[in-house]
């Protein structure tokens, strides 16, 4: 890959990524960079993780690559766009949906595409709510937190004016969530996201609402229902009995709305010409959409969501052990396949019908638990001086204990190091059995069970005060947090293996800052020594020798072979010339060697990879093979160390050309400079055979 040492994070993740050439789009969700990639081989992993900011890497089928970053994806997706190296590549905000869609047709995520489909729809809906839901769920704290201190009721049905104003701003995302889930789901399914709004804005009017009053209806027909103590009103519209329900809140409607809206929609523009599309399709669509949605899919989605929330109620109820456990064990493998949403979908429901959600306070558990293994690698990165996991173990925790995202911690560590999920699981077994034993004790008698929240709250340390019982839901998330942290530590979370590597990595990087610092020791001391020499003043310190820096202008072949063009060589991204210009060697020897003198800045420990940067500036990349990352190591020797000094003909590697060739790759040595862009010339020669040292690339500065 190409040097990107001194490069801001942002041109670093592109140059791992496989370098602009290799991006066909780039988005971003809450937390993570999606990348749909050309050649999803190009990827350096290692290097992506070692980039400040990354907190982890998942590639995925489909070429498509996923980097973790955290509540600051939106400015590290903004400074990548921002490079202008990134101006041909197209941006998430409009392509996003089109990129999923091109992955799913190169090939399903999963076994049952349509399932993938259906889950990527209920997380695309809810998505982009993450932020005001969050806004709306600390309003709801603060509030919370003044009312256990007596200042104001926040339950009170008669409050100041000031108090009901400071309410309007957290209701205002429930009350209106129908129409944002309708606008989002729209665009998901392609379809002109303020005609679904619409339609469910329809419902909500106070022209629909009142319907419900039978004083100005006569033929309204209300009934109470004296179990629930609730009221059911049917109005008659059309001569059709038309069932009223109160749309606030609701999640499954206006899913369900928009999954016909598409159907209708995609069918109304074959009809019309393109010329009248703007006016007939929105028109029609309504006409049809608003009807059908008040008499059908209204009432329908009602009752589904009623019923599915009356379910789990009464597990809750008649079996709240079974309950408190069961969320927090299924939430680790739910969360990680998006499978998640539909309960967050349930959560809204039942704050919307019931007036209060059970299942939050045990999802708390799993949180807290995701976030104790978290801290348990943070101490064990400290302990271990591990620079890179614990700043990816510190923006993952901050991001879990303040915004209670679980993502960074999931995808940055949790998913690469298998040993942490079974500690996790018993942090979360025993948060839900403290739920389960304290919040039965505590709920005797009463109508809820459990720990209970009248708000949609993101499960972190501001939002306790929102749960109720609040003494037993902060001790629970203290033992799922505690029991989970604690077995990390005991038993760390890498293997033996790992743990080895790890401080195997550590040795070289404080080796390598010991050669630096002995190096920029020597720089300094040879002119004051010199200094001294030229002043007749006897010294009893030698000169340390100092590199001499040389005009590089020509540089050498690094391998023995028949050089060829760039646009020769089986790699779109070199061939792209995105990685600079250069020669292609078709390579008749096993020794790699360096083609310029300077300072190794790449050194890929896969030994397929070296980047080298000359006195006066000029950076080469030498790539063995192509593709042949994916060996990871097999058949090369590595023999120089990151940050070494090496001249023109100093061994490399030694590869074993059968061993790449018998895996299928290909041989080819890629030698580009890779800062072309700030050099005079650069001038290949092809079409020779070589030896290695033989000038194959003429530079001008």
């Amino acid at each position: 890959m190409e040097s990107t040492v001194g490069q801001s994070p942002a041109a670093q993740i592109v140059a791992n990524s496989g370098g602009p050439g290799n991006i066909e789009s780039l988005s971003h969700c809450a937390t993570r960079l999606r990348f749909q990639l050309r050649d999803g081989s190009l990827v350096d992993q290692a290097a992506l993780e070692a980039v400040p900011g990354v907190m982890g890497v998942v590639p995925q089928g489909g070429d498509r690559l996923q980097v973790v970053i955290g509540g600051a994806v939106q400015s590290m997706y903004s400074d990548i766009m921002a490079l202008p190296s990134m101006k041909s590549v197209s941006t998430g905000d409009s392509s996003d949906a089109d990129v999923k869609a091109a992955a799913r047709a190169g090939g399903p995520r999963g076994k049952v595409a349509w399932l993938d489909s259906f889950f990527e729809y209920l997380s695309d809906s809810f998505r982009p709510l993450l932020g005001v839901l969050l806004g709306a769920s600390l309003i709801i704290a603060f509030a919370a937190v003044l009312d256990a201190l007596g200042i104001v009721d926040f339950r009170a049905e008669n409050k100041p004016a000031t108090w009901v104003f400071v309410d309007a701003m957290w209701r205002a995302v429930f009350y209106f969530l129908p129409i944002m889930v309708a606008y989002n789901a729209s665009k998901k399914l392609n379809v002109d996201p303020w005609v679904g709004a619409t339609v469910m804005a329809a419902l909500m009017t106070p022209n629909f609402v009142s319907l419900n009053d039978t004083t100005l209806f006569p033929d309204t027909v209300c009934t109470v229902n004296e179990t629930l103590g609730t009221q059911s009103c049917v109005a008659h519209v059309f001569g059709l009995p038309l069932q009223m329900n109160d749309y606030s809140g609701q999640v499954f409607v206006p899913l369900i709305m928009v999954a016909v809206l598409g159907l209708v929609y995609k069918w109304l523009k074959k009809i019309f010409p393109e010329n009248i599309q703007m006016v007939f399709v929105p028109f029609f669509s309504m006409i049809i959409m608003i009807p059908v949605t008040a008499f059908l899919i209204g009432p329908l989605g009602v009752w589904l969501g009623s019923g599915l929330g009356a379910g789990l109620a009464w597990l809750n109820g008649h079996a709240p052990f079974v309950f408190a456990i069961m969320i927090p064990m299924l939430y680790p493998f739910l969360v990680p396949l998006g499978l998640h949403w539909p309960l967050n979908a349930l959560m809204l429901m039942n704050i919307d019908t019931l007036g209060y959600d059970f299942i939050q306070g045990p999802m708390g558990a799993w949180n807290f638990a995701c976030f104790g293994a978290t801290a348990g690698v943070l101490v064990l990165s400290m302990r271990d001086k591990d620079t890179t996991m614990r700043q990816t173990a510190t923006g993952a925790l901050a991001a879990g204990l303040l915004g209670g995202i679980s993502e960074p911690s999931l995808y940055g560590i949790h998913l690469r190091f298998k040993r942490i999920y079974p500690r996790m699981l018993v942090g979360c077994f025993a948060g839900g059995l403290t739920i389960a034993i304290l919040g039965s004790l505590a709920t005797i008698g009463q109508e809820r069970r459990g720990v209970t929240t009248e708000a949609f709250a993101f499960t972190s340390l501001l939002t306790i005060p929102v749960f109720s019982p609040m003494w037993v839901y902060a001790i629970a998330i203290a033992v799922a947090f505690a029991v989970a942290m604690t077995l990390v530590i005991i038993s760390d979370y890498r293997t033996p293996e790992q743990k080895a590597e790890a401080k195997a990595a550590l040795e070289q990087a404080q080796a390598d800052e010991a050669l630096a610092a002995r190096h920029e020791a020597a720089a300094v001391a040879a002119p004051i020594a010199a200094s001294a020499g030229s002043g007749g003043v006897a010294t009893a310190v030698a000169p340390a020798p100092a590199a001499v820096a040389q005009a590089t202008d020509e540089i050498a072949s690094p391998v023995a072979g028949h050089v060829v063009s760039l646009d020769d060589v089986a790699d779109k991204v070199f061939a792209s010339r995105a990685l600079g210009e250069g020669v292609g060697i078709v390579p008749t020897d096993e020794r790699v060697v360096s083609p310029i003198a300077g300072t190794l800045v790449t050194v890929a420990k896969t030994g397929h990879a070296f980047g080298i940067k000359s006195d006066d500036g000029v950076e080469v990349l030498v790539h063995i093979g192509i593709d042949t990352v994916q060996l990871d190591g097999k058949g090369f020797q590595v023999a120089v160390a990151k940050k070494q000094r090496v001249n023109v003909g100093d061994l490399l590697a030694t590869v074993n050309l059968d061993t790449v060739k018998q895996a299928g790759f290909d041989t080819t040595v890629m030698l580009t400079v890779t800062n072309t862009a700030a050099l005079s010339a650069v001038t290949p020669h092809t079409g020779i055979d070589v030896s290695a040292g033989q000038t194959v690339i003429d530079v001008e500065h």
